[in-house]
């Protein structure tokens, strides 16, 4: 896991921009989710547990499949958003942290995207384990910036050390950042009682204009927890960036899919 140990004020920083994080934080590859849900094994109907479900990214692919949701989100904001946006015949929403939480039965699935470096290292483990069937899978999905592969990082990096030079690059929005680094090592956390552990990747493109990557950007926890005059400072010279090179930043992210199966 990273050494980047969430603290309750990062962990809960989205529901601040809730409606501008469902506007402007693009969903998952339509690959990942398939191949979660192959793993698992799951069939139209069946029931998951989505841990940290937000405003429901990947609930609504989930649920598009035909698969029933119980989605637990802790902030009041996304999970009011989450329940707005999903289909309530498929999709349950318990507002809870999931190290609060306690199963009512065992699922086939449980399913982290985006949030799984935000649990209690202590007791994420434990939690999906009570939460699976023997032979159960947990799969966790992180999508970050290919910033190697994204020629205007020198450009952003030039923004950012204009305007918030004490700006740690610890987080994947940093064009400094080694983003993959946010998600750890899966293969060598994966917890007791769980095996058949895979890793895969899915890369993907996705344009945006200077506004919107800005709206995006600031969706971002350590972009909203900076003082409001240098947020805004740091955004205007992003803007200018891509205006600079066109108006259009072509945004390389990997998908990845972390698995593993309750084995006990």
């Amino acid at each position: 896991m990273s050494d980047l140990a969430p603290r309750p004020e990062q962990r809960l920083a989205f529901g601040r921009v809730a409606e501008q994080y469902e506007r402007a934080r693009p969903s998952y590859p339509a690959a990942a989710i398939d191949e979660v849900i192959a793993y698992a094994g799951l069939g139209a109907g069946e029931r998951l547990v989505e841990v940290g479900a937000g405003t429901g990214k990947a609930t609504r692919l989930l649920a598009g499949r035909g698969l029933g949701v119980l989605a637990l989100e802790p902030d009041p904001s996304m999970a009011a958003i989450l329940r707005r946006s999903t289909d309530s015949a498929r999709v349950e929403v318990i507002e809870t942290d999931f190290e609060s939480w306690r199963p009512r039965d065992r699922a086939g699935l449980v399913l982290c995207a985006q949030a799984w470096h935000w649990l209690d290292q202590r007791l994420r483990w434990q939690r999906a384990a009570e939460a699976l069937r023997p032979g159960g899978a947990l799969a966790a999905l992180w999508t970050f910036p290919v910033w190697e592969m994204i020629p205007l990082r020198a450009a952003l990096d030039a923004a950012y050390a204009a305007t918030v030079p004490k700006m740690a690059a610890d987080f994947p929005l940093h064009p400094g950042s080694r983003a993959e680094r946010f998600a750890g090592n899966w293969r060598e956390e994966v917890g007791e009682g769980f095996a058949d552990v895979r890793v895969s990747a899915h890369d993907w493109t996705q344009p945006y204009g200077a506004v919107e990557y800005a709206e995006m950007v600031s969706t971002h926890q350590d972009h909203i927890r900076l003082e409001p005059g240098r947020r805004d400072a740091l955004l205007a010279g992003v803007r200018e960036a891509i205006e600079r090179d066109g108006g259009v930043i072509e945004m390389v992210f990997r998908t990845t899919v972390c698995l593993a199966r309750r084995s006990a």
